[in-house]
C-alpha cells in the first residue's frame, strides 16, 4: 500500500516517527512518503518537505507568511496527486492538514487523522468540517473520545498516547538518577518565533544560579549559529541538539515552553514549569478565543494545577528565578510534581501503544 504522511512539527516528526516504524510492521510492502523530518525519514520514508519550512505559530506570523503557506499548499497537493496514495495520514498540524483534508476528500483519497486538532480548546466549530473530510478520526488524549462521542455524535479511536510508549523506551536504556545533577534544562520551542520571544528570558535566570549548568536543548530543525548570539553573555550555559531526553534526564528541574514539551519532561519525571510568550496581538486574540483553564496538558490530562504556567507577561526573570528555586530545593513540591507525574503514565499508558494502535487501525481499514 501506498502511504502519505504529513507532520508539519517537530512534536508531529517524533510521533511520525514510530507511526512510519508500525506501519512497516503491519505492511512491509508499505511505500511511504512524508512532509516531516528527520526521524519519519530515517525510519524509511521519502521526505519530501522538511518541517523547519513550515513552522508557523501565531495569528500575527501566519499572516506574515500566508504566500509561503499557501505556495506549500499547492505544491502539497501537486505530490499527492503524482504520489496516488492509498490513504492520506495528517498528523496534527491543523491549520495546513485540515485544508489538505478538504482537498483530498473531493479527489476520493481516504483520510485519515493521527492527534486531533484541539478544537475542545478552541475553533470547535472546526468539528463539522473534520466530519465532513475525515474517515477515521485516531486520538489521543483520555478525555477526546467522550468529548466527540457527547458533544458531535461521532465514533473516534482512541488509540493511547504515543509520549507513554517512547519516554517509556527512553527510561529504560537511561533510567532517571535521584542524585542532584547541578544541571537545568532549558526547552524554549521549535520555531524560530518562539525561541526569539522566550530563550532570552530563560537565559536571564541562569545568573541567579551560578553553580549550576543550564543546557539549552536546541530544536533538531534548526541551525546552532542561530543560538549562539544569545547564549554569549551566559557563562554557564551550554547547548546540546539532538538529544532533548538526554538533556532532561540529566537535569534536576527545566524550564520548558508549553506543548507538547511538557508532556514529554513530565512522562520522564522531571520537575518543570512551563512557559509562554509569544506576540501580543496573537496572543491578546487566543486569549479571547480559547476556552480552558491551563495551556500545559500536564495539568489539563490530570484537570488541575500540578506545574506553574508562566504566560506572557509573567513569564519575567523574577517569577522564573523564584520558580525555579522552589523546584530545585522544596523537596515537597518536588515529591508531589513527581506523584502527580506517575498518575499521568499510569492514565496515559492505559491506551496501550499508540502508533501500533494507530496502524493496526490505518491497515486494516485499507485492507477491507
Amino acid at each position: 500500500m501506498k502511504y502519505y504522511l504529513i507532520a508539519g512539527e517537530a512534536s508531529g516528526d517524533l510521533q511520525g516517527r514510530y507511526l512510519v516504524r508500525a506501519l512497516r510492521q503491519q505492511d512491509p510492502m508499505a511505500n511511504i512518503r512524508c512532509w516531516g523530518g528527520d526521524g519519519m525519514q530515517q525510519e524509511g520514508a521519502v521526505l519530501v518537505k522538511h518541517f523547519r519550512d513550515l513552522a508557523f505559530m501565531g495569528f500575527f506570523e501566519v499572516l506574515r507568511n500566508l504566500p509561503n503557506i499557501l505556495r506549500n499548499l499547492r505544491f502539497c497537493k501537486e505530490d499527492i496527486q503524482g504520489f496516488q496514495p492509498d490513504v492520506l495520514v495528517l498528523i496534527d498540524y491543523p491549520g495546513f492538514n485540515l485544508r489538505i483534508a478538504q482537498w483530498a476528500k473531493k479527489q476520493g483519497i481516504k483520510v485519515f487523522y493521527y492527534i486531533s486538532p484541539q478544537v475542545w480548546a478552541w475553533k470547535a466549530d472546526r468539528v463539522k468540517i473534520m466530519k465532513q473530510c475525515i474517515d477515521r478520526l485516531l486520538v489521543i488524549l483520555p478525555f477526546e473520545d467522550e468529548y466527540y462521542r457527547k458533544h458531535w455524535d461521532w465514533e473516534v479511536d482512541y488509540v493511547g498516547h504515543p509520549l507513554a510508549q517512547i519516554t517509556a523506551e527512553k527510561l529504560s536504556t537511561h533510567p532517571r538518577s535521584d542524585l542532584p545533577t547541578k544541571k537545568v534544562a532549558l526547552l524554549p520551542g521549535s520555531r524560530k518565533q518562539e525561541i526569539q520571544k522566550k530563550l532570552p528570558v530563560m537565559l536571564s535566570v541562569s545568573k541567579h544560579f551560578p553553580d549550576h549548568t543550564f543546557i539549552v536543548a536546541a530544536a533538531p530543525g534548526l541551525d546552532l549559529s542561530f543560538y549562539e548570539p544569545f547564549l554569549r553573555s551566559y557563562p554557564n550555559v551550554q547547548m546540546r541538539q539532538g538529544h532533548t531526553y538526554d538533556i532532561l534526564l540529566d537535569s534536576d528541574a527545566a524550564l520548558v515552553t508549553s506543548g507538547t514539551a511538557t508532556l514529554e519532561t513530565a512522562l520522564l519525571g522531571i520537575p518543570e514549569a512551563v512557559c509562554y510568550k509569544g506576540n501580543p496581538i496573537s496572543y491578546q486574540i487566543a486569549k479571547r478565543l480559547i476556552k480552558i483553564p491551563y495551556i500545559s496538558l500536564v495539568n489539563l490530562i490530570l484537570n488541575k494545577l500540578v506545574v506553574r504556567e508562566f504566560i506572557q507577561d509573567d513569564m519575567n526573570e523574577e517569577n522564573l528565578k523564584k520558580e525555579l528555586q522552589e523546584l530545585l530545593t522544596d523537596a515537597d513540591r518536588r515529591s508531589q510534581m513527581q506523584d502527580a507525574f506517575q498518575q499521568l503514565r499510569t492514565l496515559l499508558e492505559a491506551g496501550g501503544s499508540a502508533s501500533e494502535n494507530a496502524a493496526r487501525i490505518i491497515v486494516r481499514e485499507l485492507a477491507k
